[in-house]
C-alpha cells in the first residue's frame, strides 16, 4: 500500500474556524490524507484564515512567504488558502502569491476533494461561491475515531446585522441555520465517540431558527432537544447578539440542567451614540436591562463580553460610558480591541480616532476588566465546582479541565482521566486558573 498523503492545517481566529478545519481534514481524509503537525512533512498545506483582526490579509501573505523554500524543495507540495481572507481576496491571492494552488471560501470547503484533484492535475483551483447546496449535507459522516471530551458544533453561519465595523456579512454571507435533525444527529455521533460537552457555534448563534419537525426551531428549542441526549453532560453556545436573546433562551439558562452558567454577550460600547454609529441596534440601557433579566433567571451566571475602543468619532465621554457599563456588569471574561479599519465596511470611511488616544483607552479598559476578572476568580476559592477534565497539566500527575463557569482548573495527585466529570473544591486562585482538590 502507498504511504498516506499528509495534510497540515493552520487555523486562525474563532472557534468556528476550528470546527471548519476539522471538517476540511475529514473531507480530505477521503482522498487519502492524514493530518500532520509539521508543514515540512506535508503534501498539502491549508491556511484556514480569519478576516476579523487588523491587517489579516497581509499576515496571510507573510505566512505564505515562509513556504517559498519548502515549495522549491518539494515541487509537488500543494498550498491552499481557506476561510474568510480567501473569500475576501479570491483570485488576488494567487496573483500576489503564485505558489498558492487552491483558494476556497468558508461556504465551499465541502468541494475540497474536487479542488484538490484539480491541483494534482496541475491546475489552479478557486471556489469562493455561496453555493445553494448545504455544505454540511454534502460532507461525509464524521469518522468514528475516539474524540476528546469537548467539541464544537456549528449550527448557524452568517450575519444579517451589518455592524459598521464588521466584514462577516461579506465573507460568511447571510444568516443560515442548519436543520435541527442534522445537528442532533451530529451531536449524537460526537457523544458516541467520547464527547461530553458540546459548544454550539454561530456568528450570531442565538439567531438560530433551523427547520424542526413542527416548523422553525429556536436555539432554546434546540438546546432542550440536545438536553435529552444520554451521555451529553454540558451544553454551551457562542457568539450571541443582544437583540436575539429571546425569552425562551433566557428561561433555558434558569431551567435547563445541562446548559452551563456562562454567556458571551458582546456589547462593544457603553455609549449610545457610538452604538448607533456601529449599527448595533441596541442601547446601553437595553443591554443592562437584558443582563438583569438573565441574572434573575440564573443568578450565578458568569458574563463575558466584547469591546471595541477608539471607534471613529468616539470621545472621552463616550469611552467613559463604556467604563461605566463595565463597572455595572462586572464581566468574568471580556475581549477588548482597538478599532482597526476593514476595507469595504462603512466605518472605514469615517474620521479615525488618534491611535495614541485609542491605545490609552484600551489599556485603561483592560486594566478594569482584568481587575474584575481576578476578583470574580478569587471569589471561587472555597467553593465546590464541577470540573470536566480534558488533558494532563504541565506538572507530573496534574490534570486540567474546565468548571461550569469556564474557569481553567488544575488538580494534582488524583486518579483522573480525560473525560472525567468530578466535584472539586477550589483551594487557590492563580493568574489565569484555579487549583483544587477532588472531593
Amino acid at each position: 500500500m502507498s504511504e498516506p498523503k499528509k495534510l497540515y492545517i493552520k487555523t486562525y481566529g474563532c472557534q468556528m474556524n476550528v470546527y471548519d478545519s476539522e471538517r476540511m481534514s475529514e473531507a480530505l481524509g477521503g482522498q487519502g490524507y492524514v493530518e500532520t503537525q509539521s508543514p515540512e512533512d506535508a503534501d498539502m498545506i491549508l491556511l484556514n484564515t480569519c478576516h476579523i483582526r487588523e491587517k489579516a490579509a497581509e499576515k496571510v501573505y507573510s505566512e505564505l512567504g515562509r513556504f517559498k523554500g519548502l515549495k522549491a524543495e518539494k515541487p509537488d507540495l500543494k498550498i491552499g488558502v481557506a476561510g474568510c481572507v480567501a473569500q475576501a481576496e479570491g483570485e488576488e491571492i494567487m496573483r500576489r502569491q503564485p505558489l498558492v494552488d487552491l483558494v476556497v471560501g468558508p461556504q465551499s470547503y465541502h468541494r475540497l476533494p474536487e479542488l484538490e484533484a484539480k491541483t494534482r492535475a496541475g491546475e489552479k483551483a478557486l471556489d469562493t461561491d455561496f453555493p445553494e447546496e448545504d455544505k454540511f449535507e454534502k460532507l461525509k459522516n464524521r469518522p468514528k475515531a475516539k474524540r476528546g471530551p469537548t467539541a464544537f458544533l456549528t449550527v448557524q453561519e452568517g450575519c444579517d446585522k451589518f455592524c459598521a465595523f464588521c466584514v462577516v456579512p461579506y465573507t460568511r454571507g447571510a444568516e443560515v441555520s442548519r436543520p435541527a435533525d442534522r445537528i442532533l444527529h451530529e451531536a449524537q455521533d460526537l457523544v458516541e465517540r467520547g464527547v461530553r460537552e458540546i459548544t454550539l457555534l454561530g456568528q450570531n448563534v442565538n439567531a438560530y431558527h433551523g427547520a424542526g419537525p413542527d416548523g422553525d426551531m429556536t436555539l432554546a428549542g434546540l438546546i432542550w432537544e440536545l438536553n435529552k441526549i444520554d451521555g451529553l453532560e454540558r451544553i454551551r453556545f457562542t457568539t450571541s447578539h443582544p437583540n436575539d436573546m429571546t425569552d425562551d433562551l433566557i428561561e433555558a439558562h434558569g431551567t435547563c440542567e445541562k446548559l452551563m452558567p456562562y454567556l458571551h454577550l458582546p456589547v462593544q460600547s457603553g455609549s449610545d451614540k457610538i452604538l448607533k454609529r456601529m449599527n448595533r441596534s441596541h442601547t446601553a440601557e437595553s443591554y443592562l436591562r437584558l443582563i438583569e433579566r438573565i441574572r434573575e433567571a440564573r443568578p450565578d451566571i458568569l458574563m463575558s463580553g466584547d469591546f471595541i475602543v477608539g471607534f471613529p468619532e468616539e470621545t472621552e465621554e463616550d469611552f467613559q460610558a463604556t467604563l461605566d457599563l463595565v463597572e455595572q456588569v462586572r464581566y468574568g471574561y471580556a475581549y477588548s480591541f482597538k478599532y482597526s479599519t476593514r476595507p469595504g465596511t462603512p466605518a472605514a470611511e469615517r474620521p479615525q480616532v488618534d491611535p495614541q488616544e485609542a491605545d490609552d483607552r484600551l489599556q485603561r479598559l483592560q486594566a478594569l476588566i482584568t481587575r474584575h476578572q481576578r476578583e470574580i476568580q478569587d471569589a471561587m476559592v472555597g467553593r465546590t465546582v464541577r470540573v470536566l477534565f480534558e488533558k494532563p497539566g504541565r506538572l507530573a500527575g496534574q490534570m486540567v479541565g474546565k468548571s461550569e463557569y469556564l474557569h481553567a482548573v488544575h488538580v494534582s495527585g488524583a486518579d483522573l482521566s480525560a473525560g472525567d466529570l468530578r466535584n472539586v473544591r477550589i483551594t487557590a486562585s492563580g493568574a489565569n486558573s484555579l487549583a483544587g482538590e477532588v472531593l
